[in-house]
């Protein structure tokens, strides 16, 4: 039997939580309601199997919440969709760039809300496969900068840095392939396969703080005008 999958809905505007929450009831899923990002952090966000989080609320933000999350081992791992009012394009890249797995923007149809839940859920759900330690699993490096497979840590000149999960795998895409240059077509279909509303520009953002993180290795992340972005030793 199918595991029933846990659901919070955090949104200010009760009316509107009480919609979505009735919804996905009926679409099968076991749904909580938060009024307040305060209110969701006094559950344990780490049993939900996703969260379908507004920005602009009281206090704590939504893009605060996630924040906090993200940040927190426990709930790292939880999908987080973001439906917002707030639709600007710094907005959007803000909220990927936190590792939010979808961001869709008010007014929303409930047919394509319920689409994206699905969507994710069937992508963060996928068992992981078991295959014996391998190439897979090894350390990837251009001398002191060591990016870890098995644990998705970086680490350089022996000093771990934090990479949100988009930021490791674009990282790990181009040093993997010393030489090649990547499209920003390919990366956002290789790095964000299943998201709906992704723009160019949420690679060169993601490159820029990824240089600016890894000190002086920034520089082997070349950019070819026109083309895009490779990783040269």
């Amino acid at each position: 039997m199918e595991e029933i999958k846990r659901i919070l809905v955090v949104e200010d505007e009760e009316a509107l939580c009480d919609g979505l929450a009735f919804n996905l009831e009926a679409e099968g899923y076991s749904v909580d309601r938060a009024y307040s990002a305060e209110e969701a952090l006094r559950r344990n966000l780490g049993a939900y199997d996703l969260l379908l989080l507004d920005i602009m609320m009281g206090e704590i933000s939504g893009l605060q919440l996630a924040g906090i999350m993200k940040s927190n081992p426990a709930t790292a791992s939880v999908p987080i969709i973001f439906c917002t009012a707030k639709d600007t394009e710094e907005d959007m890249i803000t909220g990927l760039d936190l590792g939010a797995d979808d961001y869709i923007m008010k007014p929303y149809s409930l047919k394509a809300v319920l689409a994206r839940v699905r969507t994710v859920l069937r992508r963060t759900s996928a068992p992981a496969t078991t295959a014996p330690a391998g190439p897979s699993d090894a350390d990837v490096a251009c001398r002191g900068l060591v990016l870890s497979q098995k644990t998705r840590t970086c680490t350089v000149d022996g000093q771990e840095v934090r990479l949100p999960r988009k930021e490791f795998e674009i990282l790990l895409k181009l040093i993997s392939n010393p030489g090649r240059v990547f499209s920003r077509e390919e990366l956002l279909r290789d790095i964000w396969p299943d998201e709906v509303v992704v723009l160019d520009r949420v690679v060169d953002v993601n490159i820029t703080r990824i240089r600016r993180k890894i000190g002086p290795y920034g520089k082997n992340i070349v950019t070819r005008s026109g083309y895009g972005y490779g990783f040269v030793d």
